[in-house]
């Protein structure tokens, strides 16, 4: 759309325009400063870790599509962790536990769950988050 200075008849008329530009910064900042939850991204990481990951950042961008501001430590702690080592696997655990506390949901994905997702999960419901299930298809099946 766009805003112009003059009127249809040529002569200068700023009214209009400052407050149609008004209103648009207003949107763009009602749009931009809303309420985003913290979401939890649960999902199986060891097994298949390249196809794993590669639903996991499906799952992230579905979780950004749905207004949210999606959290996989699973994603990121592999990047500087061994995931095979007890003693790191077990410090990434404890992190995960202190980013869910953090977050205003957990989003559990697939028909698999995998030993640290189901501590993750009773993790929540000992906390009373807001737990919600998807199938792999990103379709909601449940939530606690």
């Amino acid at each position: 759309m766009k805003i112009n200075k003059f009127n249809s008849e040529g002569y200068y008329d700023p009214t209009p325009y400052v407050a149609i530009t008004n209103v648009i910064k207003e949107e763009k900042t009602e749009r931009n400063s809303a309420f985003k939850p913290l979401v939890y991204i649960c999902s199986p990481y060891s097994g298949n870790i390249e196809e794993n990951v590669k639903k996991a950042r499906a799952f992230c961008r579905f979780a950004l599509e749905m207004n949210c501001i999606p959290l996989a430590p699973h994603l990121l702690f592999p990047q500087f962790m061994d995931d095979e080592n007890p003693q790191e696997r077990e410090l990434a655990m404890f992190m995960n536990v202190i980013l869910l506390g953090k977050c205003n949901e957990l989003w559990v994905f697939g028909n698999t769950i995998s030993n640290g997702m189901a501590q993750e999960i009773e993790k929540a419901k000992k906390r009373k988050q807001l737990i919600r299930y998807f199938n792999e298809k990103l379709q909601e099946v449940g939530s606690l």
